[in-house]
């Protein structure tokens, strides 16, 4: 088994989307997930303004290029975000003064920094006008995936029918509270078969029923789990940083913005998710393998379905 996690903001201590990352710091990541079993990753970048996302894509980028250990690791980015619902609950821990609407100008502006290694961007559907932005991406090959939003089911099924195929940490990047029926997870689930479903299985994000009821509705062969670790994960409680946004992390490992209900993150790690998903949810080795292996790499495969 070759766990291929899509989602990283940060490990061990270590934050992807620091503005100072330094080469030292990104080989001290890549390093502690190699030993944690972790084959391959896209290194996730975080909402901030364009042109300080820019900075760090081209530094990146000129990081990975300068240590063979993490160009190993990282096989491209994540970048999430800014093109989000700027909504309170919707926005998550993301800075709402940094969104803005998704345009192909901006979007070019941070391929070319990523100089090709962008694979996946989450962004809003009803933040993309016509979907042009979705199709712009989908016609060179990056993958699509909604997040931090809250399209009509007319909406996200328009941007599906403009090649977006994923859905970033499902039952996250919401209000705590939703409508009972007419919500955005009950929209993704009308749609589930035309989408890879992406989970964070640590017991926070989702509580382990429910996530196991959401699995056995979309199936195992639509399914992705990932980290979404941030610099805290594998460390503990504590006080730590993404992208410069303070976070918190109680007794139980669960990350959030000082005040805030909302998650910031995750600190699991991908031995934690193997465990959890073998003796918390009941999955065979054969179903772990599709959600933390196979499927992400088919996901990425850049076909549409």
């Amino acid at each position: 088994m070759k766990p291929f996690d899509i989602q990283v903001n940060g490990y061990a201590g270590v934050d992807f989307c620091a503005s100072d990352l330094t080469g030292q710091q990104l080989h001290q990541a890549c390093e502690a997930m190699m030993a944690d079993g972790v084959e391959s990753i896209l290194a996730t970048l975080i909402t901030d303004r364009v042109e300080h996302l820019v900075k760090k894509l081209s530094n990146f980028v000129q990081l990975l290029n300068q240590d063979s250990v993490a160009s190993q690791l990282i096989r491209g980015f994540h970048i999430e975000g800014p093109f989000l619902n700027p909504g309170t609950g919707f926005i998550g821990a993301h800075p709402s003064e940094c969104v803005v609407p998704a345009n192909v100008e901006d979007t070019k502006r941070l391929l070319d920094a990523a100089d090709g290694m962008t694979q996946l961007i989450t962004l809003a559907p009803e933040q993309d006008p016509n979907f042009q932005t979705t199709e712009f991406l989908v016609d060179r090959g990056v993958v699509v995936s909604a997040g931090h939003c809250d399209p009509t089911l007319d909406q996200l099924r328009g941007a599906v029918d403009h090649g977006l195929t994923m859905i970033t940490h499902f039952g996250n990047g919401c209000p705590v509270q939703l409508p009972r029926h007419d919500n955005f997870l009950q929209r993704v689930l009308h749609l589930r078969d035309r989408l890879w479903i992406c989970f964070i299985p640590d017991g926070a994000h989702v509580d382990f029923y429910a996530l196991r009821n959401y699995v056995d509705f979309v199936g195992v062969d639509r399914t992705i789990m990932v980290t979404d670790a941030i610099s805290a994960a594998g460390l503990g409680k504590g006080n730590y940083e993404i992208s410069g946004l303070a976070v918190e992390v109680d007794e139980q490992g669960v990350a959030r913005r000082p005040g805030s209900p909302n998650l910031a993150g995750a600190t699991i790690t991908m031995p934690k998710i193997r465990h959890n998903l073998a003796h918390q949810l009941g999955f065979d080795e054969e179903a772990i393998r599709k959600m933390i292996d196979l499927n992400p790499r088919q996901a990425l495969s850049k076909s549409r379905t």
